[in-house]
């Protein structure tokens, strides 16, 4: 964490960052009062509604301090936080052998997207960020993985708009393949848990088949959000190899995948409550937001447009490839 910068140096970013954070929770809460639920999560919101800012009226020099802070510091605590609300033991209830599938098919996931961005046309950063939006957990993992490989705004911002774009998307369309491919709804809550981006999307196109699946569903996704610590250390590593002359442990293992992994088997352990898990889990949210306010203020709207279309072939290229394992996957461990 940076603390060299004097507070008021930061505090003119941070008052149009908090501002642009609570437009964003604002429109979600009317999202959820008007239909029912969040199409578009307050995390995108926050960064559409911080572009918008950025392209209407620009951002003055002296908010940039702020603005960096809050994109790197702030998103660096709150996947840190994310720790201590997972709970280890729970993961493994459905079995061994799932739990070691769905680790496999992350990494294979992981493999695919990469390759099919790079073939695409996406830098190898931009590629390694959709390849964990789509194989890990949507916009927490291409907010987590971000600052380890060094990604730019521009890069984070589009991953993280187009692949929740989709991700509403998928969860429109994912149940109808029910039908066709005749699931029982244990197998599609699998299928959701191992193929739709974000946790909340996860909840609303498996509940919204039947309890079972949405169960089965958040265990699953559970399973792949715990991925997330060892993906962000491998590509860590990866960019240290490819770019640094010197070992410097502080960048090969960032701090905040330490504190994550710290505090998740201090969780599993039971040392940290319910109550303070709670605390962690909404600090984190509202901080992540934050930090995705911050991406949008700093986004060149040219960028991500010239990047757009690539990102979207890689996206739906990764995701098809996603489905396609979970599928094998629940075939060859005869899930019922």
């Amino acid at each position: 964490m940076n603390n060299s910068i004097p507070l008021r140096d930061l505090f003119p970013g941070l008052v149009v960052v908090g501002a642009v954070s609570a437009v964003a929770i604002a429109g979600g809460r009317a999202e959820s009062a008007l239909f029912g639920r969040a199409a578009i999560e307050p995390l995108v919101l926050a960064i559409l509604v911080g572009i918008v800012v950025k392209t209407a009226r620009g951002a003055p020099h002296a908010t940039d301090a702020g603005v960096r802070f809050a994109a790197k510091d702030l998103l660096e605590v709150s996947v840190c936080l994310l720790g201590a609300t997972m709970d280890v033991p729970r993961l493994f209830a459905s079995g061994p052998a799932l739990a070691g599938g769905i680790a496999l098919l992350v990494c294979l996931a992981l493999v695919a997207g990469v390759a099919i961005g790079r073939l695409a046309g996406l830098t190898p950063k931009l590629a390694v960020l959709v390849a964990c939006g789509n194989a890990i957990c949507g916009n927490s993992a291409i907010a987590a993985v971000a600052p380890a490989i060094g990604a730019d705004r521009d890069d984070i911002a589009a991953s993280i708009a187009l692949t929740a774009v989709l991700g509403v998307v998928e969860v429109l369309c994912l149940p109808l393949l029910i039908a066709p491919l005749r699931l029982s709804h244990y197998q599609y809550g699998v299928l959701a848990g191992l193929s739709v981006y974000a946790v909340p999307q996860v909840l609303a196109a498996a509940f919204a088949v039947s309890t079972l699946s949405g169960q089965v569903a958040t265990v699953v996704k559970l399973a792949r959000v715990l991925m997330l610590g060892p993906a962000v250390v491998y590509f860590s590593l990866t960019a240290h190899r490819n770019g640094a002359a010197k070992l410097e442990v502080r960048k090969v293992l960032p701090w905040f995948v330490v504190g994550f992994v710290l505090l998740a088997a201090s969780r599993s352990a039971g040392v940290i409550p319910d109550a303070a898990s709670n605390v962690a889990k909404a600090a984190s949210a509202w901080l992540m937001i934050a930090a995705m306010a911050a991406l949008g203020l700093g986004v060149d709207v040219r960028t991500v447009r010239q990047s757009g279309t690539r990102v979207v072939l890689a996206i739906m290229g990764s995701l098809c490839a996603l489905i396609l394992l979970s599928l094998l996957l629940i075939r060859l461990l005869a899930l019922r």
